[in-house]
């Protein structure tokens, strides 16, 4: 459907004044992220909600509002009519700046991360999510090209449907259905595009241990949660073999919400946890530190050594891991004073190295939660060698809504991206392992526990898209930014 609500907003805002424009995309972007993003507004009330929601709209509305000044000015060849490729380069743009603006970005709700299921999803490895984005735009505004063609003033008759397209003159019916065919090859032709699953694999375990109850106190009985996962982990323990026996072993975020360097009852749980395993375990843990602020981190235990690298979340989700402007933001809501400690950032990229029992190394690059809707932290990993990419999270806090689907979809979308198998794991669910073709693999359910164990692909060549970076986003930013400036040029002359 994503073609289909791209091309409704081409044509909503051809033949129409900028502020009308502005105000379409505006309406759109509120019917797409209303819903969307309901997941925002289970526990904390609507206003968090809908504040979210009205600010993700308002890039929309400068879509709308670019769309119409670019479809619509006089200055340019075919003034009024819908111009496919403007359309494609203003949807990735907006997104870029989506993506990074205000306070650091929010890229959810991306149109390329609803193609995980859809053909078009391999253009991923060309050109990563923008070079997908770009592809569902274009292939809706070559619909809406053909529908206003269709309903445009040059045609024979007053007819309607079918009789008005078949009584058309050649030249117009031949663009219509040239348009039509164009949408639908741009969007089936990247099946075309490989997907690679070979090469050495590493086994994972990854462990689904739930929480006591779902809602903000999901961790309210902190230790019942890393026991959770420490008694599933010693189960799976019990019942391997050495043909079955993991290379790695990894635990969602929040999975030990007990800081295990402060506390020797958590240190020990999950040190008991390893030996029983005798596998490297990754463990997602809140650190008290650098105080008076908090880390959102990934650990690396092995057996016999004990904590042995550390990850902490480059990216902290603003209003959910700390709060700007605290007592500004109070005024609209007390629910600011739900961030008790803000989180710290860290520094460095996370990529944790360990044995592989087929031989080589696997290379896990870590990404915690939300941090796998960002193009540059996801390709810093894969730029330090990460051969698997590691995907822990914590959805305890959204309830049974689709909040977690929604971020599942994004890992299969990077799998395709970046070639590399993804280890999507949450405390809650939905967990699952992903091949690099971006298949995801035994979807466990809401609050459950589960333990999922697969052979992964460990790849190391690099996608196209990884090769090229972000230049193709780069180049979409340049031609609109080039497209806008021309225009103003040109109609500040006239005047």
């Amino acid at each position: 459907m994503a073609p289909i609500g791209v091309a409704l907003l081409a044509l909503a805002t051809r033949h129409v004044p900028p502020w009308q424009g502005a105000l379409l995309g505006l309406l759109s972007g509120l019917s797409c992220f209303l819903p969307l993003l309901s997941w925002a507004g289970v526990y904390v009330g609507a206003l968090p909600w809908v504040a979210l929601a009205v600010l993700e709209s308002l890039y929309i509305a400068l879509l709308g509002l670019a769309c119409a000044l670019l479809q619509g000015s006089p200055s340019l060849a075919g003034a009024g009519r819908v111009r496919p490729v403007v359309v494609a380069l203003v949807w990735v743009a907006q997104e870029a700046l989506r993506s990074r603006t205000p306070f650091g970005g929010f890229p959810w709700g991306r149109l390329a991360f609803s193609q995980a299921d859809s053909p078009v999803a391999g253009l991923a490895a060309l050109g990563g999510a923008p070079a997908v984005t770009f592809a569902v735009a274009l292939s809706g505004g070559l619909l809406a090209a053909g529908v206003a063609r269709l309903l445009s003033s040059d045609r024979p008759d007053g007819g309607a449907g079918a009789r008005r397209f078949l009584a058309l003159r050649p030249g117009p019916a031949f663009a219509i259905a040239g348009a039509m065919a164009g949408a639908i090859a741009v969007m089936l032709a990247p099946s075309l595009v490989p997907r690679p699953t070979d090469g050495p694999t590493g086994r994972f375990l990854a462990v689904q241990g739930n929480v006591p109850r779902p809602g903000l106190d999901f961790n309210a009985e902190r230790r019942a949660v890393l026991d959770n996962h420490a008694r599933a982990t010693r189960q799976a323990a019990a019942s391997q073999t050495p043909e079955t026996k993991p290379d790695l072993v990894v635990w969602p975020e929040n999975a030990s919400d007990i800081d295990p360097l402060r506390n020797p009852d958590a240190a020990d749980v999950i040190n008991g946890a390893v030996d029983a395993v005798n596998t490297p375990l990754i463990v997602g843990a809140l650190l008290e530190e650098p105080r008076p602020l908090v880390s959102n981190a990934s650990l690396l235990y092995l057996p016999g050594s004990g904590l042995t690298a550390r990850y902490v979340k480059r990216h902290p989700v603003p209003f959910a891991e700390y709060v700007p402007y605290r007592s500004f933001f109070r005024t609209f809501s007390d629910k600011v004073d739900l961030v008790r400690s803000d989180f710290a950032a860290g520094t460095t990229v996370g990529v944790f190295r360990v044995p592989a029992r087929t031989g080589g190394s696997i290379a896990a690059g870590i990404l915690i939660c939300f941090e796998v809707a960002y193009d540059q932290l996801i390709r810093d990993t894969v730029d330090h060698g990460a051969n698997v990419l590691i995907v822990p999270t914590n959805n305890a806090t959204f309830g049974f809504t689709d909040e977690s689907v929604q971020q599942l979809a994004i890992s299969r979308i990077r799998a395709i991206e970046h070639g590399r198998s993804v280890v999507h794991v949450s405390t809650v669910g939905v967990s699952a392992m992903i091949t690099p073709d971006g298949t995801a693999h035994q979807r466990s359910a809401l609050f459950t526990t589960a333990v999922l164990a697969a052979d992964l692909p460990l790849r190391t060549e690099l996608t196209i898209a990884d090769r090229v970076g972000s230049w193709p986003e780069n180049l979409a930013n340049a031609s609109v930014a080039m497209m806008l400036t021309v225009l103003l040029l040109r109609r500040r002359r006239r005047r």
